[in-house]
């Protein structure tokens, strides 16, 4: 996967290494792109809202489990990680989960969207020395939460009622908690990475923010 070559070529990785996967789900990601390198499973500390998917993780890999509320800062000091890989989670950072579709008004979600991100991504570059984070492109045509084409572009008014009616049936299910980026809001976001473009045919399907530590 050309994500984890990335990753494995910027940074170097050893059993002293602190890495934080924020958004892991259960760290089988962060296992697989770490796979064959040396490094230390205490040293990996695994961050989510899904605490049964964190702990999961924890017991399967032996990674450091890190219960994270909605909205809520990374319980560590400046710098603690070497490293914080973060990959298709960013864009998910808007409104309460309980809220998504009760939020019908775009400004309103646009608002909270933006200072929700803005939020996590001073979080990311405060505990990390580095970061590696990756979020698909809204300009790709193929929304890639839905799999629908133009989905990502569409208006907040009009998208809801259509993942309503496709979730019933569509092979992709989801929820709409997502704020697409483009390039120039990622690199607003983190103004002292490098940006790197993951292309498909041609176009840009995602982009990645990379500091090295």
């Amino acid at each position: 996967m050309r994500r984890a070559r990335w990753f494995r070529e910027t940074f170097r990785i050893g059993p002293d290494t602190k890495i934080l996967d924020l958004g892991s789900e259960s760290g089988d990601n962060i296992s697989s792109v770490l796979d064959g390198l040396s490094y230390e499973p205490s040293n990996i500390y695994i961050a989510d809202i899904d605490n049964e998917a964190v702990l999961r993780g924890a017991d399967r890999y032996g990674f450091v489990p890190v219960i994270l509320g909605e909205q809520s800062l990374i319980p560590f000091d400046d710098g603690f990680f070497d490293i914080v890989f973060c990959s298709s989670v960013i864009e998910h950072v808007t409104v309460e989960k309980s809220e998504v579709w009760e939020v019908r008004d775009a400004r309103r979600f646009d608002e909270i969207a933006v200072g929700a991100q803005k939020r996590f991504a001073d979080e990311i570059r405060r505990v990390g020395k580095g970061y590696f984070v990756q979020t698909p492109a809204r300009s790709f045509p193929i929304e890639s939460h839905s799999w629908l084409p133009f989905a990502g572009q569409l208006p907040r008014r009009l998208l809801l009622p259509v993942l309503k009616l496709t979730n019933r049936f569509w092979i992709k299910r989801t929820i709409p908690d997502f704020a697409l980026l483009s390039p120039r809001e990622l690199a607003a976001y983190f103004p002292d990475a490098e940006l790197r473009s993951e292309r498909f045919w041609g176009l840009v399907k995602s982009v990645t923010a990379i500091k090295t530590n």
